[in-house]
């Protein structure tokens, strides 16, 4: 029996993913595609061998790359890669902001630093060569390497770019091209992060079982979101004063930290996609 061609998205987050997820891969035609399908899930799946084409899709960091890329090359050697990058500064800042709305009362500074390499997100992490060399140690394919500007920019070619890549067929006029998720505001992100300097609104991960985690976090979910909603009602003279979400020097020292790795990127990609 002729084995199937495996196409597997990697993530990163805060480049599209669940824009994709659940926007755009549910629509290709000509390749299976099952959303919220974890790795291990997926191979069970594939192994089946019912369709000709499968997309296995999952949104993960640096540090958790490695590990499902080896497993999952264990037994589909073959597949094709497909990566997603945003550039570094616009990324960590994507990242840290997300933190904040979760109840991290911490400042940009806190949060990475990557001169010393002091905060809370490793510089690692923002090493994009590092996700390119893993996936080609673990794959026969070189991975197809996208960038999140050129889906912002121009969203339906980027999307017949994937769709071409994979061999699906694709109608964009169902594809709803708008935003999913739309970015809270530095009021909004203000209010959290003065309140989550006093109480913890952070979601912990006591128990094994995700149901009984939910339910744990439950009072702290109720409270960072009905936080969120309301904040615009807040006076500004309640809120804290510090600087904590990165200015425009920070964030310049991040680009100009990682230019040569974006770069390198830029160029591996133009080579072999």
């Amino acid at each position: 029996m002729k084995k199937p061609e495996v196409y597997i998205h990697t993530g990163m987050g805060r480049t599209g993913s669940t824009f994709l997820q659940h926007q755009v891969f549910p629509k290709f035609r000509g390749i299976f595609y099952k959303r919220h399908t974890k790795f291990r899930k997926a191979e069970k799946i594939i192994q089946k061998g019912r369709y000709e084409r499968y997309l296995v899709s999952g949104e993960m960091e640096y540090k958790k790359l490695d590990r499902h890329m080896r497993e999952f090359s264990a037994l589909f050697p073959g597949a094709r890669p497909i990566i997603i990058m945003r550039r570094q500064d616009e990324w960590v800042a994507s990242q840290y902001r997300r933190f904040v709305k979760s109840g991290y009362a911490f400042t940009f500074n806190a949060f990475f630093t990557p001169k010393n390499d002091s905060g809370f997100w490793e510089r690692e992490w923002l090493r994009y060569m590092g996700n390119i060399e893993i996936l080609e140690k673990y794959f026969e394919n070189k991975p197809l390497v996208l960038f999140y500007d050129e889906l912002r920019k121009n969203p339906e070619q980027f999307i017949r770019q994937l769709a071409d890549y994979t061999g699906a067929e694709v109608n964009m006029n169902k594809i709803n091209l708008s935003p999913r998720h739309t970015s809270y505001n530095e009021k909004q992100l203000r209010v959290i992060y003065t309140l989550g300097k006093k109480v913890s609104m952070v979601k912990r991960k006591p128990s094994a079982s995700k149901t009984i985690n939910v339910f744990l976090n439950l009072g702290r979910n109720i409270l960072r979101y009905t936080t969120l909603f309301f904040a615009p009602l807040i006076p500004n003279s309640w809120l804290s004063k510090d600087i904590f979400l990165p200015e425009p020097g920070q964030l310049a020292a991040v680009k100009k930290y990682f230019s040569k790795d974006w770069e390198e990127c830029r160029e591996y990609a133009k080579q072999n996609n």
